[in-house]
């Protein structure tokens, strides 16, 4: 697996890198032993990039991951992390948190907190739960609604933690494209992750964020390749941004899926590595969580794609041409 420079920064990622937001069990619970399984298999194909959140199943995540990477040489693998809430002792009767999307006790809830010592408690928890002395890149996570303290108080931050050595390179992770151009254009970060805005049928990260990243050196790592499951398998039902699809999206989903039978391709191989194919992109991030989720993964993003089916989904086009 390809290892690629991020920004300006001193670390890297693989070119495929595992997202740990399924180990935090969202949606759906996953045990420990899957969990353990899942990370090994990745391990063992490769994968040496791993990201993770405190908002991932409030900590389940960065534990689970750490437990994962106990042994293993600290200059073979690398982890981000991100700031912006900070997990709180929750006071009451329990309860689960499926209302955030995760499947276990509600034993924390998550305070936002993109001010400097919010930044510095955040990390220091991570840390902690992921049994490490240092993450390698960190993301201000979601800070849409939060911009005057993420760029005032929490940017800042992340520089001085980077000029310290505490951190490798810094971010912003996000599934909005406004505000991480403007952090691309008026600071000094190293990478942006950007969730579902750049698909073969979401291409909005282009317009100006990917061209802006380009030009001033920084790194676009992408998550959401999949628009939460209409390009793994565009049947009826299937979620776009975890919504019902409309179904003029999903006969668009079943358009490219057809395009790609012909060539002897699955839609899911091109959906993966279609963002790879923008110079800005150093790295596709998946959620994986059962090994054999893994392995097809691994599998797929090796495939042979030949130009002309690349040929073929641009003339269909992305959502844009859909209405």
């Amino acid at each position: 697996m390809r290892r690629i420079p991020l920004g300006r920064g001193t670390t890297w990622v693989t070119e495929l890198s595992l997202g740990a937001a399924g180990l935090g069990n969202l949606f759906t619970a996953v045990g420990d032993l899957q969990a353990h399984e899942a990370l090994e298999a990745a391990w063992n194909c490769g994968i040496r990039s791993f990201d993770t959140a405190p908002h991932y199943g409030l900590g389940l995540s960065e534990r689970r991951l750490g437990e994962a990477l106990v042994g293993r040489p600290r200059h073979a693998f690398t982890v981000s992390t991100k700031v912006g809430r900070v997990l709180e002792p929750a006071s009451g009767e329990g309860g689960d948190d499926l209302a955030n999307g995760f499947a276990v006790p509600a034993t924390h809830r998550r305070v936002w907190d993109f001010s400097a010592e919010g930044v510095l408690r955040s990390l220091e928890s991570s840390l902690k739960r992921l049994g490490l002395d240092r993450v390698d890149t960190v993301y201000l996570h979601d800070p849409d609604d939060h911009a005057r303290h993420a760029l005032a108080e929490a940017y800042p931050a992340l520089e001085r933690l980077r000029a310290e050595g505490v951190v490798d390179a810094i971010g912003i992770g996000t599934n909005q494209t406004p505000l991480a151009t403007r952090f691309v254009r008026e600071t000094d970060i190293d990478v942006v992750l950007l969730a579902g805005r750049y698909s073969l049928v979401d291409r909005t990260g282009a317009d100006e964020l990917l061209p802006e990243a380009e030009r001033r050196g920084v790194s676009v790592v992408v998550g959401g390749v999949f628009n939460s499951g209409l390009l793994a398998d565009p049947r009826p039902g299937a979620t776009f941004d975890y919504a019902a699809a409309p179904q003029a999206l999903l006969d668009h989903a079943r358009r490219l899926e057809t395009a790609c039978a012909a060539h002897g391709v699955p839609l899911r191989a091109a959906a993966a590595r279609f963002p790879l194919r923008h110079p800005a992109v150093a790295a596709v991030l998946l959620g994986l969580r059962h090994p054999d989720e893994v392995l097809d993964a691994a599998l797929q993003f090796t495939r042979a794609i030949p130009d002309g089916l690349w040929e073929d989904l641009a003339a269909i086009g992305s959502r844009a041409s859909v209405g």
